[in-house]
């Protein structure tokens, strides 16, 4: 590409933007890209009319598109950069590893992770104003419970013995949301570390720690969590 692709993102502590983080440094392709990495508490920079300019939804990611758009939403992005450098598939090099990383990566964000990030945004104002606009405790526990319930099953999967969800070599990106999924869960605030109450997403998070990629995606050591912070 001509130009340097330009994300706009958050620091590790921020679940989506992680996500998308750890599926660059599997690819390979960080040294292709410039962060742009906003104040996201208490500065609220995401919600800034430049931004909004980019992104009216006010959200992180952001991509810079080499023609000047921009383009939003984690899995749309990810999908774009896997298409638009060469290199592992990381969402899949077959239809049938496309549709099985989307099916795995929809059931982790949707059951795991989106629910473990609103019982964060409900039960906790820390970030203020700017971020946290509804405190509803009964409805952050409600998460959490199906949270764990969702966890349930995929550690059942993983029972088999696979090292990933798909169970060939290497992550994809379906692994990558289960892995911020897990780190979010460690969040002090949110006090449900999913790896301590399952046998396989224990085994499943040593492996992903010691990857190489997910050491330099939690390089800013501001995940958070001090195991984060100390793996990298």
């Amino acid at each position: 590409m001509a130009e340097m692709l330009k994300l706009y993102t958050s620091p590790s502590a921020f679940p989506n933007p992680q996500r998308l983080r750890l599926m660059i440094h599997e690819k390979g392709i960080a040294g292709e890209i410039e962060e742009v990495v906003y104040d996201m508490a208490p500065g609220g920079e995401q919600r800034g009319w430049k931004h909004l300019k980019m992104n009216p939804w006010g959200e992180t990611p952001t991509l810079r598109m080499p023609d000047g758009s921009h383009l939003s939403e984690t899995t749309a992005i990810a999908r774009y950069l896997d298409g638009a450098f060469p290199g592992r598939r990381i969402m899949g090099s077959s239809p049938e590893e496309q549709g099985l990383d989307t099916m795995w990566d929809a059931r982790i964000w949707v059951q795991i992770l989106y629910r473990i990030t609103t019982m964060f945004h409900v039960m906790h104002q820390g970030l203020g104003p700017k971020l946290e606009l509804t405190d509803n405790k009964a409805w952050g526990e409600h998460c959490r419970k199906e949270a764990i319930a969702h966890s349930a099953l995929v550690d059942r999967h993983l029972a088999d013995g696979r090292d990933w969800l798909l169970g060939g070599a290497e992550p994809t990106f379906a692994d990558m949301t289960l892995c911020t999924a897990i780190a979010f869960s460690k969040f002090p605030v949110n006090a449900t570390p999913l790896d301590e109450r399952f046998e396989q997403l224990d085994r499943f998070w040593r492996r992903c720690i010691a990857r190489p990629a997910f050491r330099a995606a939690y390089a800013d050591r501001n995940s958070g969590v001090k195991e984060l912070d100390e793996a990298a």
